[in-house]
C-alpha cells in the first residue's frame, strides 16, 4: 500500500489517551481504508507536573497546549482530546471537527479492597477519598460531610496503585466512569455516583477531535465520526462554561439530555467547601430546527441562558471569590 496519504494523529502519552486515540484511529481507518492514520504521542504540561494540584497550576490548557502547537505547526493533522480537557475558546485557526458518542459521563467511586461493599454513605467517618477535582470535592463534601477529601494526581493506574497499597491512606478514589470503562477497568467501579450526588464535568465522557480550521480535507474525514446528539449536548455545556469563564479548576457541574427533541441542561456552581451552591435547570426545543447548524445555535443559546441565570443567583460572587 505504498503511496497512501498519511494523516498523523496527536495525543497525550497516557494509557487512557492512547486507548482513546486508537478508538478514533480505528474508526478513521475503517471508514477510509485507502488512507493511513498514524498516532503521534507527546507529553503535555499537565502530564509533566504531577506534584502540584491542577487548580494551583493556573493554566487552562494544561493537557492541550503542546498538542495544539504541533497541530498549528503541521506536525500532526488532528488531535484527540478528552473533551473536558479542551478549553471552551480554541486558539485562532483551530476547529472542533467532531465529538464522538459519549460514554457514561458520571463519576465513579472506586474502593480500596479493605472497604469492599461500602458506598459513599456507609464509609466510616474520616475515610480519605482521593480526587484531583474541586468539582467532585465541593459536591461530595456537601452530601457526605463525614468523609475527608485529599488531592491525588497521576494516571488511572498510578491512582489505583495508591488505592490498593495496603499501607495507603485512601479508602476510595473518585474517577470518571468513562476512563475506567475505556481501559477495561470497569470492574473496579464500586458505585456509579448519581447526578443527585454530583453533577459531572462539562463534556465528561466525550472525545473531541480538533483540527486546523482551514484543513477542509480533515474536516470531511471527521464528519464521519461526529455523533450529533453528543455534539449538541456538549455544545450546550461548553457554552455555559464559556459564559461563566470557568476552567477545570472551578467547581462547575452540569447534566444534559436530549429526549423527544427537547434539550435539557442543569448547571451548578459551588464554593470549595460545598456550603454555598447555586443551581439552575432549563430546556429548549429543537423541534423547528432545520439543520445541524440550527441545533448548535440553540444549544449555545441554552448554555448562555442557564449560565446567566446562575450568575443572577450568585454564581459570579462564588467564581470571583475562587479567583482570588
Amino acid at each position: 500500500m505504498a503511496g497512501r496519504k498519511i494523516y498523523r494523529i496527536g495525543t497525550r502519552k497516557s494509557q487512557l489517551a492512547l486507548v482513546q486515540t486508537e478508538i478514533v484511529r480505528k474508526h478513521l481507518q475503517d471508514n477510509f481504508p485507502d488512507l493511513e492514520f498514524l498516532i503521534e504521542p507527546m507529553s503535555t504540561t499537565g502530564d509533566r507536573i504531577l506534584n502540584v494540584s491542577l487548580s494551583k497550576i493556573g493554566e487552562k490548557s494544561l493537557f492541550t497546549k503542546e498538542l495544539e502547537v504541533a497541530l498549528a505547526e503541521g506536525r500532526v493533522d488532528l488531535v484527540v482530546h478528552s473533551l473536558k480537557d479542551l478549553p471552551t475558546v480554541l486558539p485562532d485557526g483551530m476547529f472542533l471537527g467532531a465529538v464522538m458518542e459519549r460514554e457514561n459521563p458520571n463519576d465513579a467511586l472506586v474502593l480500596s479492597p479493605k472497604f469492599k461493599g461500602h458506598t459513599l454513605a456507609t464509609l466510616p467517618k474520616g475515610s480519605v477519598i482521593g480526587t484531583s477535582s474541586l468539582r467532585r470535592v465541593a459536591q461530595l463534601k456537601r452530601r457526605y460531610p463525614h468523609l475527608v477529601f485529599k488531592d491525588t494526581r497521576g494516571n488511572i493506574n498510578t491512582r489505583l496503585a495508591k488505592l490498593d497499597n495496603p499501607e495507603g491512606e485512601y479508602a476510595a478514589i473518585v474517577l470518571a466512569v468513562a476512563g475506567l470503562v475505556r481501559i477495561n477497568m470497569g470492574h473496579r467501579i464500586s458505585q456509579v455516583i448519581s447526578s443527585t450526588d454530583s453533577l459531572h464535568a462539562v463534556s465528561q465522557g466525550a472525545l473531541g477531535i480538533e483540527c486546523r480550521e482551514n484543513d477542509f480535507d480533515v474536516h470531511k474525514l471527521l464528519e464521519s465520526l461526529n455523533h450529533h446528539p453528543t455534539y449538541i449536548m456538549c455544545s450546550a455545556e461548553r457554552s455555559l462554561m464559556r459564559q461563566l469563564e470557568g476552567g477545570c479548576s472551578v467547581p462547575i457541574g452540569v447534566n444534559s439530555s436530549i429526549k423527544d427533541k427537547i434539550l435539557s441542561l442543569h448547571g451548578l456552581v459551588s464554593t470549595l467547601d460545598g456550603q454555598r451552591v447555586v443551581e439552575f435547570e432549563d430546556h429548549i426545543s429543537l423541534e423547528n430546527s432545520k439543520s445541524d447548524k440550527d441545533d448548535f445555535a440553540l444549544a449555545s443559546k441554552l448554555g448562555i441562558h442557564v449560565a446567566k441565570e446562575l450568575i443572577k443567583r450568585g454564581a459570579d460572587t462564588i467564581l470571583a471569590e475562587l479567583a482570588h
